[in-house]
């Protein structure tokens, strides 16, 4: 009978090779792979992979349970592991009667593999501790030294780079002064100031600074206990890299990992507590990663702070072990704990005076506190012709003037950036609903827009629980 590593390797065309590497932009071929391969080598023995047989094993068995018959070619494309590695698992299911050899599979090259009624049973009480069913984890042990060798903090960021990105972005340059070398920090940063200033905006489009790509593992192993750490709906593999795990076990990096764009969450007023720790569904019996704990190698963006359903001080407090020591604590079932690298730039976001949120010991953790006020009339009137040019409105210096000296003036509201395509947009609206053309605006259409986009003062006084207000409404 064939071996388990001549029926894989005669299972392989040219076709079937899933390693795909584009030159990079240098012209180099094969650097990303290169570069990954030496962040990661893949594990040709069982113990490279930092995990015990019989913790594999279990694995194996819940793959054929799962999917009734499977080739060794696809129980290693399940369970990213090398032909060496699966070969002596495999020989020890035999050994041990859990696995049955069927005969030739339908391409007539490849052997196929069930379980035995035993093997059934084991697969079973495998479930029992465990629901997780994807490519084996890698140890916490190598998750740790990876974070480390592809940290976010390596990546710098120059003053070239910071103009480059904001080259269509009106941002005065004081503000460029502040936010490129606390992105170089590796501190915290507290970004804050009235609403509609720009701070999401600017926040989120700093993760366009960091253009290269890090790795991200499936899963860890916490003492054989695995947490879900890869999340597609976070994590962005690149296209251009490996897919799949290559079934050319000598080649490419350790395939337990996928090879993203770093990490770039954001998360707002939806933010809890308990989204801040392991998370244990106790109907699958599976463990999932934090937030923090996926955002590491990159950056995590807090918008609205102070909008939480958690407290902000409860929030702040979780932070600070994390901001001060670069490193995590987080807890399995059973009280088990343990140490996770805390790898990420941090960013606060709100449009709450940030000492109303916190002591003035937690913010002077924080190296960096930027304010983003109200715009000059220069930088609006740019703004405002960005907006035109964005949707196809006719740029009108009169009426930007109106806007500037008969609305804004006039009524005595400050400017903000959000104003010009909040208005715009609104006044072409207005026009598109009255059968004319969008792309000319007028005076009446943006004064129109703007009695809809602001309150009214005598809404505010109508509405008011003040007692004249309440009594003047009791005689309508």
């Amino acid at each position: 009978m064939k071996s388990v590593m001549d029926n894989v390797m005669n299972g392989i065309t040219d076709t079937d090779s899933d390693i795909r590497i584009l030159p990079e932009a240098d012209g180099e071929p094969c650097a990303t792979l290169s570069r990954l391969r030496n962040l990661a080598p893949r594990p040709l023995t069982l113990d490279e992979t930092g995990l015990s047989r019989h913790f594999l094993t279990e694995l194996l068995v819940k793959h054929l349970y799962d999917a009734g018959l499977l080739t060794a070619k696809q129980l290693m494309q399940r369970t990213a592991l090398a032909g060496p590695v699966l070969e002596a698992l495999i020989e020890h299911l035999r050994k041990e009667v859990l696995i049955e050899v069927h005969g030739q599979g339908f391409d007539k090259r490849e052997l196929s593999y069930s379980l035995t009624q035993r093997g059934r049973d084991a697969a079973i009480d495998a479930y029992a501790r465990s629901g997780y069913l994807g490519p084996a984890p890698v140890t916490i042990e190598q998750y740790r030294t990876l974070v480390q060798a592809q940290t976010v903090h390596g990546c710098k960021v120059t003053a070239v780079s910071l103009n480059r990105l904001f080259e269509q972005v009106v941002l005065r340059d004081s503000l460029k002064q502040q936010l490129g070398p606390a992105m170089n920090s590796g501190r915290a940063i507290f970004i804050y100031g009235p609403a509609g200033t720009g701070k999401t905006y600017i926040t989120q489009k700093l993760t366009g600074l960091f253009d290269d790509s890090c790795l991200i593992p499936y899963a860890i192993s916490v003492n054989e206990q695995v947490v879900s750490l890869f999340d597609p709906l976070l994590h962005q593999p690149i296209e251009e890299s490996i897919h799949t795990p290559s079934l050319l076990f000598e080649q490419g990096y350790d395939p337990r990992f996928v090879n993203c764009r770093r990490p770039r969450l954001v998360t707002g007023g939806e933010l809890g507590m308990d989204m801040l720790e392991i998370h244990f569904n106790p109907v699958t019996k599976e463990y999932q990663a934090p937030l923090q704990l996926k955002a590491n190698n990159g950056i995590f963006i807090i918008d609205d702070m102070g909008r939480q359903r958690a407290t902000p001080m409860e929030i702040f407090n979780r932070w600070i072990v994390p901001m001060e020591e670069k490193q995590d604590y987080l807890t399995l079932g059973a009280g088990r704990h343990f140490q996770t690298p805390f790898d990420q730039i941090l960013v606060f976001s709100s449009n709450i005076n940030p000492l109303e949120l916190a002591d003035e010991a937690f913010l002077r953790r924080i190296g960096y506190k930027v304010y983003f006020g109200y715009l000059e009339a220069d930088e609006y009137s740019r703004i405002w012709q960005q907006v035109c040019a964005e949707k196809g409105v006719d740029f009108d210096p009169a009426l930007l003037d109106f806007t500037l000296t008969q609305l804004h003036a006039r009524r005595d509201v400050a400017l903000r950036p959000c104003h010009p395509r909040d208005l715009l947009g609104m006044a072409q609206d207005r026009v598109r609903y009255l059968g004319g053309d969008a792309a000319s605006l007028d005076a009446q259409a943006l004064t129109w827009a703007w009695d809809s986009y602001f309150v009214s003062l005598d809404a505010e006084v109508e509405m008011s629980p003040s007692p004249d207000a309440r009594r003047r409404n009791d005689h309508v």
